[in-house]
């Protein structure tokens, strides 16, 4: 009796490697890579006037460079790739401030201070795709809208969405939000939301999430509820300005979602859907990645101080010059 072919060990592995590498073909496409982000930047920043006359809120700087370029460098080192952001209707000073200038490079070059720019040539190399996408007039306000502006680039591809006016304090730049983008990878939530302990003092001032027990899905919430005095809060975590989403569950919630608070379209109230609906988990920050606001001038000031204390070269000496403060 003859053999049958494929019988031998040999034709056995080949089976089993073919079916392997078929069964991982079917994961990679049905979990794509989060390689996408968009940043939010069509606020007018009425807080910073008479600064923000000149130039979008989203320049201000912190330290020695803009709040935006911060932004997207952290989202860089968390692995991303490609990047939009979303500016106010006739705002041009965010474009310009990230495009090359061949002028300010000459000059550089004759004074010998290259290095001046190395910073925006690092993300000009680092980045497959920066877009810049208005916020047309026709779209109502809420933070919810910059998504609805970036839906050509986002497509159906999970995304990373940063609040515009807020920072990532850490040294080892992009450590937390790639601790989100994994709890994505892990648990395939709808959305990973960011939050930070912030004390009963503070939690009024952010939606406050209420967790539930589950334990297939660590940390998921039930809902997050927005500037509750600390008697009410259901936690004292509140929410920060990071998230990872999955576009495909997002899209259905935003088309039929209504506006709310101040007739104002809120990705709050997309969270809270999804939280309802089907599985949203938090991340929490910790000492070594502090989420902070720079939405007024207060907390602005307060995110350039602690972003110092994390470099060496400025540290020692501000905190020297705070001691002496009176």
């Amino acid at each position: 009796m003859g053999k049958v072919r494929g019988s031998s060990p040999l034709g056995s592995t080949i089976f089993e490697l073919n079916r392997f590498f078929n069964l991982l073909s079917l994961a990679t496409m049905s979990t794509p890579k989060v390689t996408k982000a968009v940043i939010t930047a069509a606020g007018r920043g009425t807080r910073f006037l008479p600064t923000v006359k000149a130039y979008a809120k989203e320049l201000v700087p912190i330290i020695d460079k803009p709040n935006i370029q911060c932004l997207v460098e952290e989202a860089i080192a968390a692995g991303i790739t490609d990047i939009c952001i979303v500016h106010r209707h006739g705002e041009k000073t965010i474009k310009k401030f990230f495009a090359p200038d061949a002028d300010w490079d000459n000059y550089l070059k004759t004074v010998n201070k290259t290095e001046a720019l190395d910073s925006l040539r690092k993300i000009w190399k680092g980045l497959k795709t920066l877009k810049f996408v208005p916020q047309h007039l026709h779209l109502p306000y809420g933070n919810a809208s910059p998504i609805l502006a970036a839906k050509s680039f986002i497509g159906n591809d999970p995304f990373v969405y940063m609040f515009g006016d807020d920072l990532i304090v850490e040294k080892d730049t992009g450590r937390y939000l790639r601790r989100m983008i994994s709890s994505f990878n892990k648990y395939s939530p709808a959305i990973v939301v960011s939050v930070k302990d912030v004390g009963p003092e503070e939690i009024v001032r952010y939606g406050s999430a209420k967790y539930i027990e589950d334990p297939k899905y660590p940390h998921r919430i039930s809902a997050m509820y927005e500037k509750l005095p600390a008697s009410e809060a259901p936690s004292f975590f509140g929410q920060g300005g990071r998230f990872v989403v999955n576009s495909k569950k997002l899209w259905p919630v935003l088309k039929n979602q209504s506006l709310g608070k101040s007739d104002e379209l809120w990705f709050a109230d997309a969270v809270n859907t999804l939280a309802a609906t089907d599985i949203v988990i938090t991340e929490a920050t910790d000492k070594e990645s502090d989420w902070m606001t720079t939405g007024d001038p207060l907390r602005w000031l307060k995110a350039n101080i602690a972003t110092a204390f994390t470099n060496p070269d400025t540290a020692a000496d501000l905190k020297a010059f705070i001691k002496i403060l009176k």
